[in-house]
């Protein structure tokens, strides 16, 4: 089995398997993250349902949360995009 130099094979279907791993592990990470946030700011007091308030501070939170999330990587695509123009621009 061919190798590549991050030691791992160099098999598309291993690697787009792994990719894909990889993608519902950090989605995994960042539901879990945004669950604990929200719960801590949002839930007073456990009860048998939610009021009004606790339901809109929890969709609030969820919201900002993924709008917060896409911007953060918006911007390191961005920055990535920039840094690799340059670095071409430099080999010119």
């Amino acid at each position: 089995m061919k190798m590549d130099n991050q030691g791992a094979a160099a098999d598309p279907q291993l690697q787009q398997f792994i990719e894909v791993e990889s993608q519902k592990q950090r989605f995994q990470q960042l539901v879990h993250q945004m669950t604990e946030m929200c719960w801590d700011k949002c839930m007073d007091k456990p009860g048998p349902k939610l009021d009004s308030r606790t339901e809109t501070c929890f969709v609030n939170c969820v919201e900002r949360f993924i709008d917060t999330s896409q911007f953060i990587l918006n911007r390191l695509d961005q920055t990535q995009r920039s840094r690799s123009s340059f670095s071409e621009t430099l080999s010119d």
